[in-house]
Parts: structure tokens; C-alpha cells; sequence
């Protein structure tokens, strides 16, 4: 047997070998899903980080073992507000009605729906409700997992 055919026998070897052992390997195991309604998760709140004023907060899958996503939705009230406080991890608001004051470092700038704002590790922010309708904000960021 030639050079050549010896190792194209034992590339096809190899190839079984790693093909075999992906097929006894367990696959992916379905996880299944979590569905959450407003109503079910909705708690009214003060405004965080001493906000003021009232808010109701939607806390989806915070129950959800090993969940390092936060995913929530606040309704912030006319007058009503999230405290200046300083980020300790990537955190982003998208706001889906309402209009708003924000505040990062120091700058103050209108948000209103369709905005989204990154507010990165090291930086301060709040946010403040203004006008007569409620704002209403998505918030995401990653925290350590839920035991």
C-alpha cells in the first residue's frame, strides 16, 4: 500500500471515529418555554433608585431557574421617575410610549417611542416622565443566574 492510501484510509478512519462519537453524544434537549402576561407579573411600584412618584413594573421570568437575561417593562406615571444611579453592567431602555427626560452623565435629553438607549458599565443615568401620558419602557440587562 502506497503512502497516499494509507493515509486516506486512516483519514476515513478518523472521520467514522469523530462521526460515531457525535451520534452517541446526547443532542440538544428541548427546553420547552415560559409565557408570562402583563396581568400576571405586574406589581405597582415607587420610582426605582428613589424615582418618586408611582410605576407599575412588569418582571418577566424572574422565577426562570438560571435566567441571566432581566427583561422588564415599566409604566412610569406623570411626575414619576427612575433615580440617578451609577450602571454597574450594559443595561438598555426602549421606550414604547410616552415621552421622557433622560439623563446620562450629567446630559439631560428628550426619548420618546422608538428610542433606545445603551447605558454602558461606569456611567450614571436617570429618567424622568414628562407630559400627560405614561412612558413606558423596556429595560434588558444580563445579571448572575437565578438559583
Amino acid at each position: 500500500m502506497t503512502l497516499k492510501r494509507i493515509l486516506l484510509c486512516a483519514g476515513i478512519v478518523l472521520c467514522l471515529v469523530f462521526s460515531a462519537a457525535a451520534m452517541l453524544r446526547p443532542g440538544p434537549v428541548p427546553g420547552g418555554y415560559i409565557l408570562e402576561r402583563d396581568s400576571e407579573v405586574q406589581s405597582p411600584e415607587a420610582g426605582p433608585h428613589s424615582g418618586g412618584g408611582k410605576t407599575t413594573a412588569y418582571s418577566f421570568f424572574k422565577r426562570a431557574p438560571g435566567l441571566t437575561l432581566v427583561f422588564r417593562k415599566r409604566a412610569l406615571t406623570p411626575g414619576s421617575g427612575i433615580g440617578y444611579h451609577l450602571q454597574t453592567e450594559d443595561e438598555i431602555y426602549y421606550v414604547l410610549s410616552g415621552r421622557g427626560a433622560m439623563t446620562i452623565d450629567g446630559k439631560t435629553f428628550d426619548v420618546g417611542p422608538g428610542d433606545a438607549i445603551l447605558t454602558r458599565p461606569g456611567s450614571s443615568h436617570g429618567l424622568k416622565q414628562v407630559g400627560s401620558e405614561d412612558l413606558v419602557i423596556l429595560i434588558n440587562y444580563e445579571q448572575a443566574p437565578q438559583k
